[in-house]
């Protein structure tokens, strides 16, 4: 099954998301944890947890994907910023076990100076005092564009990250499409070559949800700035060859693109029509 989505809102709670999704085609979505841009978190109500899951299963939706705010940044200089990052992650797994089979988005975080190796192993550390083997929730580090002193900026920084935390074996990956064509891997001229160097630096076994945006910038500009489908610099074409390659096809996909609902509902009917099973 084909498995599309993009990212809502969760002001209304989880079985609002889920019908919103169903309402534009979706049988996935995406959404924040938090005020992305701040720390603020909702209370989770488990009688609208429960409505979601039934409905959930009712309509195929799933697995729902939760963003951490972009204000997170474990490898951070100051230590209340790593102290709000630790605190925000744990907070937010707990009220994900509620869900159960979820997964957790995060950006890695910019060593601001540091320096990478610093970075990494703060990030590692970190996840180590948060994770918990007996988690259904899976988190996932997002593979970033590299803009600054962002870490993640190559597939060979996750693979460290990964391998500096005793938990590592419990980590995914999700991989944005923008993310990785402003980082300089050519989506679009040698998908099979990225994911092939996806495979020898992290393993695809590790790779668990695609996050599907065109992008406003040239390929390598380590910029991040997301496009509508087929809008930006990878092309409708180069996009609807990773929705149908074979290492990918069984990936759930959340679009990030700079759309409202009815965008998003055009985008999802888009890729749809050009899926091949």
């Amino acid at each position: 099954m084909f498995k599309i989505g993009c990212h809502l809102s969760s002001a209304g709670g989880y079985l609002a998301m889920g019908q919103t999704a169903v309402s534009i085609g979706a049988n996935v979505f995406q959404f924040f944890t938090r005020n992305p841009r701040g720390g603020a978190a909702k209370p989770v109500s488990r009688e609208d947890v429960q409505a979601f899951r039934a409905y959930a299963a009712e309509n195929g939706i799933g697995p729902i994907l939760a963003h951490a705010p972009y204000t997170m940044n474990a490898a951070g200089a100051e230590e209340r910023v790593r102290e709000f990052a630790e605190s925000a992650m744990r907070s937010d797994l707990e009220r994900l076990e509620l869900t159960s089979g979820a997964l957790y988005n995060f950006h890695p975080g910019s060593h601001v100076g540091q320096g990478a190796d610093k970075g990494i192993g703060l990030i590692a550390g970190m996840l180590d005092r948060v994770l918990r083997p007996d988690m259904s929730t899976t988190v996932l580090l997002e593979t970033m564009a590299g803009k600054g002193s962002e870490i993640g900026r190559d597939f060979g920084e996750l693979r460290r990250i990964i391998d500096a935390a005793e938990c590592g074996g419990a980590l995914g990956v999700c991989l944005d499409t923008c993310h990785v064509w402003d980082a300089g891997c050519d989506i679009a001229g040698d998908l099979d070559g990225v994911l092939d160097l996806f495979d020898r630096e992290i393993g695809l076994d590790r790779l668990k949800a695609v996050h599907l945006n065109d992008s406003m910038n040239p390929l390598g500009s380590r910029k991040d700035r997301h496009a509508k489908i087929g809008k930006g610099k990878i092309g409708f074409d180069a996009l609807v060859r990773a929705i149908n390659h074979p290492l990918l096809r069984d990936l759930p996909f959340y679009l990030e693109t700079p759309c409202d609902l009815d965008g998003y509902r055009a985008e999802i009917e888009m890729l749809k029509k050009a899926r091949k099973d």
